[in-house]
């Protein structure tokens, strides 16, 4: 898949490359956790980008709900109606839901050869899978039940907008997005030359026009504007992002730099990997752990539909750009620094809402939900690009709080766009999880 402007996504977001971990390795212990890591696997080789990955997610864990539950309906399906045969076999429906989804999306994204790579893991694990399954009669039925779930999913999505073409102008005047630099030399690095300064076009502006997963419209939940131009909370916020943000900073402390690149990583890799180390502490079987993944990876999605829906609605520039041109805000309090550079890169997308802080949010609300109380401690290594930096939290919101923070404190978001979306993220979590995929009642 191509940027609208020609230049391909996965190259625009090879900076903040997917991460799976060592736990691929350990495969083949639990049918929902291994897919989990295994689409991982294949939307990194196949050029699927932080912003696409969590459809894709979606709509493999909702598929492989409803394969599940359509063995033993212990939750209510997202949209596959259908009843297996008896006797079905559980990770046989898994793989095979996960499969003909992963399948169907492949194609759409990269080109042959990250195609390719990416079918190369998804058979492999399928194939891995089902060997391992000696019943014929009960593998047969699974495989059936899987792809029939998979089937209902891919038809549902088929016109759901997440392939329209983007139009989207740029703006001009002072507080209106419009391409920005990275830091010079990048941090992280980008390897290719080209795209390293950065200035890039916005990154799949159609996004919020996608069909949501959980929420009636992308709009349901959209936030009010920012603070304007002129306010005291525009400058306050303003002072803060360029005082701490900077790639020189003399106020951001050891522990927040190290916090920027701890929450670096892609939100759907990050917070994936949140819930696997948390599920590995819980009692949940199968249909359990399917459920979570099913509903942290909808609300995920929503997180980035609703996200773009503000974000492009009220066309918000990034600090960067408001630092370097603060004498033209109108603001007496924003004193303008033309060669101001950010801490880490900045993504090529308006400031507001931060879909980090979305995501986080909505992630974490889930997980809440799901599981029965916020309070759920947890320890987790990050990935790339700042791969091996472990923190510790004691609970889901404070981990939200603290990846929401990390944007300010790289200088590539205004305070109000990390509150907004934590706020909008909380609702969008919420939500999923109250209204969808409830215990079963005959």
């Amino acid at each position: 898949m191509s940027h609208p402007h020609g230049r391909p996504i996965w190259l625009v977001l090879l900076a903040t490359a997917l991460f799976i971990g060592p736990e691929i390795a350990g495969a083949g212990t639990d049918e929902v956790l291994d897919w989990n890591v295994i689409a991982l696997e294949a939307a990194a080789a196949g050029g699927q980008n932080n912003v696409v990955v969590t459809r894709t997610l979606a709509m493999m864990h909702l598929a492989i709900h409803d394969a599940l539950n359509s063995i033993n309906r212990r939750y209510e399906a997202y949209i596959h109606p259908g009843r297996a045969e008896p006797g079905a076999d559980s990770a046989a429906a898994s793989a095979a839901a996960a499969r003909d989804v992963l399948a169907s999306l492949i194609p759409r994204y990269g080109n042959s050869a990250q195609q390719a790579r990416a079918m190369e893991v998804v058979d492999r694990a399928h194939a891995d899978a089902l060997a391992r399954i000696r019943d014929l009669a009960a593998k047969a039925h699974g495989i059936a039940a899987g792809q029939a779930a998979a089937a209902t999913m891919i038809a549902l999505r088929r016109a759901d907008g997440a392939f329209a073409p983007a139009q989207y102008t740029p703006g001009s005047v002072p507080g209106q997005w419009r391409p920005h630099p990275n830091p010079l030399p990048p941090n992280p690095p980008v390897p290719d030359p080209a795209l390293a300064p950065g200035n890039l076009p916005a990154l799949q502006p159609q996004w919020g026009q996608v069909t949501p997963f959980t929420l009636l419209t992308a709009s349901q939940f959209r936030l009010p504007p920012s603070p304007g131009l002129t306010s005291e909370a525009y400058a306050r916020d303003y002072n803060e992002v360029k005082a701490v943000g900077s790639k020189h900073s003399t106020t951001r402390t050891p522990e927040q730099s190290e916090i920027v690149r701890y929450w670096y990583e892609g939100s759907p890799q990050g917070w994936n990997r949140i819930a696997r180390v948390i599920v590995g502490s819980q009692k949940l079987d199968a249909w359990d752990r399917a459920r979570l993944f099913a509903l942290l990876n909808a609300a995920m999605a929503d997180g980035f539909i609703a996200g773009a829906d503000t974000r492009y609605h009220y066309n918000v520039w990034r600090p960067v750009t408001a630092i370097r041109a603060g004498d033209t805000d109108g603001n007496d309090a924003t004193a303008a620094d033309p060669t101001w550079e950010t801490y880490v890169n900045t993504p090529p997308i308006p400031d507001y809402p931060s879909t980090h802080s979305v995501l986080g949010a909505a992630a974490s609300a889930v997980m809440a939900r799901v599981l029965g109380s916020d309070q759920v401690a947890f320890t987790m290594t990050s990935g790339p690009p700042f791969a091996g930096i472990t923190r510790s939290f004691e609970s889901l919101s404070k981990a939200a709080r603290e990846n929401a923070d990390s944007r300010v404190w790289g200088g590539i978001h205004f305070r109000s766009a990390c509150d907004g979306g934590l706020a909008l993220g909380e609702r969008i979590g919420r939500r999923a999880a109250v209204h969808y995929l409830q215990r079963y009642q005959e």
